[in-house]
């Protein structure tokens, strides 16, 4: 009996440390949306965007279709609320890349860590974050196309995380 107590809390230690703990909030979220005819389509984004108490700035770039939110400090959005609500407006994102202040993260091919808005695992890091901002593109289904999703899926599959798949984004740094 004991020794179950014991092993529990030594897989529960080693899941601990082969997670780094971090602070980082989303700054900033660039976000390009799919499926947009005009610029009315983009100023539906727009609206909504706007609409959510954490954004601060929203700039939009028509030609690529790409939205700029800026956060307000402190604010705890998760990339699946920003997905949710370009989804509200009858459209898809295509690709989401989040700057987050995190100076503890060292990122690592198949680390991780976790903050309020998720735990982030880095599949295949290629470049050193500057200074603490860190740039990450989510590559999970439904943050990219599905093209693109269809060409990492097999890869993303070497990756693991104990726990619900919820909240869980596989990301690449930028």
């Amino acid at each position: 009996m004991k020794t179950d107590i014991i092993i529990k809390r030594f897989i529960v230690l080693m899941l601990l440390i082969g997670m780094t703990s971090s602070y980082a909030q989303i700054s900033k979220a660039e976000i390009t949306a799919t499926g947009l005819t005009c610029s009315m389509c983009s100023n539906a984004i727009n609206k909504q965007l706007k609409a959510m108490p954490e954004v601060e700035k929203v700039m939009i770039d028509l030609n690529s279709n790409t939205f700029v939110v800026n956060f307000k400090k402190n604010s705890l959005i998760t990339p699946q609320d920003l997905k949710h609500n370009i989804e509200k407006t009858g459209f898809f994102v295509g690709s989401m890349i989040l700057t987050m202040n995190a100076e503890n993260v060292k990122p690592k091919d198949n680390s991780s860590f976790k903050n309020e808005t998720g735990t982030y695992v880095f599949v295949n890091p290629v470049t050193k974050p500057e200074g603490d901002k860190l740039r990450l593109k989510i590559l999970n289904s439904g943050f990219v196309t599905k093209k693109e999703y269809k060409k990492t899926a097999k890869m993303l599959l070497k990756y693991t995380v104990s726990g619900k798949e919820e909240g869980i984004y596989y990301v690449k740094t930028i």
